[in-house]
C-alpha cells in the first residue's frame, strides 16, 4: 500500500474514531458519572447518534481522495458516490427503520401474553448529526492530506 492510500485509511478511521468520541463525551456530560466499561464499549460501536461516524469517515476519505488526485479523478467520483449511498442509507433507510423498531419495542412491551420481546434497536441518523460528521470528515480529509 502506498503512502497516499496509508492517508485515506487514516482519514477513513480517525472520522470513525472521532465521531464516536463525540458520542462518548456526550454520555458523560448527560449521565454525569463515569461511564462502566459496556457503557464506553457502546459508546464506540452503536450506531446513530451525534456526530454521524459513517458520514465522518466517509466523507474524510472522500475529501482525501479529491485533494490528493484531483476532484475529477476515477478514484473521487466512486468515494463520493459510496459516500452519498452510506449517507442517504444513514438519513432514511436506517432512520426509518430505527423509528420502527422503537415502536415496535412499544408493542412489544404492552404484550401482555409475552409472545414477543424487545429487539435491539439499530438508530439512523438527522440531518444535524450527518452534517456535524460531514463537518469532522471534511477537517479530517484536509489534515491527512497535509500530513501524507
Amino acid at each position: 500500500m502506498e503512502l497516499g492510500s496509508i492517508g485515506g485509511l487514516i482519514a477513513f478511521v480517525l472520522g470513525w474514531f472521532f465521531a464516536q468520541s463525540g458520542k462518548f463525551i456526550g454520555d458523560l456530560v448527560v449521565k454525569k458519572r463515569p461511564l462502566s466499561f459496556a457503557e464506553v464499549v457502546d459508546c464506540f460501536t452503536r450506531s446513530g447518534g451525534m456526530p454521524s461516524g459513517h458520514t465522518a469517515s466517509f466523507t474524510g476519505l472522500t475529501v482525501f481522495f479529491g485533494l490528493r488526485d484531483g476532484f475529477t479523478s476515477g478514484l473521487f467520483i466512486l468515494a463520493l458516490a459510496m459516500t452519498i449511498i452510506v449517507v442517504y442509507d444513514a438519513v432514511n433507510v436506517r432512520y426509518a427503520v430505527g423509528e420502527q423498531g422503537k415502536l415496535l419495542n412499544i408493542i412489544a412491551e404492552s404484550d401482555h401474553n409475552k409472545r414477543t420481546r424487545k429487539m435491539r434497536v439499530v438508530e439512523g441518523h438527522t440531518i444535524p448529526q450527518v452534517c456535524v460528521g460531514a463537518i469532522l470528515g471534511i477537517l479530517l480529509g484536509f489534515i491527512c492530506n497535509n500530513l501524507f
